[in-house]
């Protein structure tokens, strides 16, 4: 019986040629360090899967919906940790040293996350990312973009991702957190910063943290997303 893998990287994608084009290399790393690579295609209308089925271990497909295709990713893992990986975020050499080098977390350190930054050095990005990495060190609360990692016991414990259409990075941070804090590995994971230039980088900030406080406040995720992704399929 073969090993499993030391970890299971998902990646949820809908429309990411680009993206994924640029994450080809960096999984091809990962890949090739015995990490199994799922990626999950939300019915993309580009040839997203193809350029997948190039660099993952496999590539299926659902409907879409990010919370939806992650846990559809969890549950053909064969690895006792998962990661999920946004489409313009890369993990670095780094981020993978460190994670293969320390070998099975201790049971008090369950979940986490990567320390996030953008791949340009403008000041800009360098404050975007400060506030984020600040943000999860002082709140526990996960962003989507630092490649949240968790043992899948917890993963299986809490339920998965809720299947909402917007903040299930949220959600899935304040069930974990309930059974410890985050564990934030320096890595980094790098970001593109692609969507941020195409929405103008503090438009964007200024647009999800009014999108967080219209969620604390009691909007529904249903109502949320149009504002966050107007393509987003209802179904």
């Amino acid at each position: 019986m073969s090993a499993a893998p030391p970890l299971s990287i998902i990646i949820p994608v809908r429309n990411d040629r680009e993206a994924l084009l640029g994450l080809e290399a960096s999984l091809a790393a990962w890949r090739g360090r015995g990490c199994e690579i799922i990626v999950v295609d939300g019915m993309s209308r580009d040839d997203s899967a193809e350029i997948a089925r190039r660099c993952a271990t496999c590539c299926i497909e659902t409907r879409p919906g990010r919370a939806r295709q992650m846990n559809a990713g969890a549950r053909i893992a064969q690895s006792d940790w998962l990661c999920f990986l946004h489409a313009d975020v890369r993990l670095s050499e780094g981020s993978l040293d460190a994670w293969l080098g320390e070998g099975v977390l201790p049971e008090r350190a369950g979940w986490g996350c990567f320390r996030l930054g953008f791949e340009t050095d403008r000041l800009t990005y360098r404050l975007i990312a400060a506030g984020i990495n600040g943000r999860a060190r002082l709140t526990g609360i996960v962003s989507g973009d630092q490649a949240l990692w968790v043992k899948r016991e917890w993963f299986a414990r809490i339920g998965g991702f809720p299947e909402i259409p917007l903040m299930e990075d949220i959600e899935i941070s304040k069930r974990l957190r309930r059974l410890a804090p985050p564990c934030i590995r320096s890595g980094p994971v790098w970001v593109s910063a692609r969507r941020y230039e195409r929405h103008r980088p503090w438009r964007l900030v200024f647009r999800m943290w009014r999108l967080r406080i219209a969620y604390a406040l009691g909007a529904s995720p249903a109502r949320l997303v149009s504002h966050y992704d107007p393509d987003y399929p209802n179904d």
